[in-house]
This record gives C-alpha cells, sequence and structure tokens, in this order.
C-alpha cells in the first residue's frame, strides 16, 4: 500500500478549520523535515493551491497534499487528529519509521 490515508476524525477536523478560515478550497498538507528529537519531523500547514510535484489524497471533499520529497517517507501511513490528555493535534501512523519520540512529531527511518 502506497497511498496516505486521511481519517474520518482528521477531516471532520479539517472541515471545521476550514469553515473557521472561511476558505472551503484549504487543502492539509502533510511534510517531512529534518530535525526533531528522532531525525526528522512532521509539519502541517494548509494549501490552497497545488505544486509541480505535489500528490493528493482524497477522503471526501479533504484533499491531503504532500511534496514527492516527503512522500517517500510516508508513503502508507495514516494521518488522524485525536483529542486528548496532551492536547488536540493531527498525529500520523507512519509504518517506515523504525522510531519515533514520546510526543510522536519526530521519527526516524
Amino acid at each position: 500500500m502506497n497511498a496516505l490515508t486521511l481519517t474520518d476524525n482528521a477531516v471532520k477536523k479539517l472541515a471545521h478549520l476550514k469553515s473557521a478560515e472561511g476558505n472551503n478550497n484549504l487543502m492539509l498538507r502533510i511534510y517531512v523535515t529534518g530535525g526533531g528529537c528522532s531525525g526528522f519531523s512532521y509539519g502541517f500547514d494548509f494549501a490552497e493551491e497545488l505544486e509541480e510535484d505535489d500528490a493528493t489524497f482524497l477522503n471526501g471533499d479533504a484533499v491531503l497534499v504532500v511534496d514527492s520529497l516527503s512522500y517517500q517517507y510516508l508513503h502508507g501511513s495514516t494521518i488522524d487528529y485525536i483529542e486528548g490528555l496532551e492536547g488536540s493535534r493531527f498525529v500520523v501512523d507512519n509504518p517506515n519509521a523504525t522510531t519515533t519520540c514520546g510526543c510522536g512529531s519526530s521519527f526516524s527511518i
């Protein structure tokens, strides 16, 4: 499985955020950067336009966007939104990660 999956919880949160921003065209961008306590860090942002090397993944009318460099580290991952004692946030279940940090925002391969 090479696709990225956006869970229903993540879709609901994205719909809420799009409504709060007053922009139904917003897409959720996930990216990977160097750094973090485990080597790489996940980042999330809104995207209004696609870049040339972007791939898109859909769940209903929610669009998840990832660039080709980040995709190589994220293929097969599931993006979820959780609310708990540690706060509310988007989280990544990445089958490619060999280690992750305690907060779940960084990983190594």
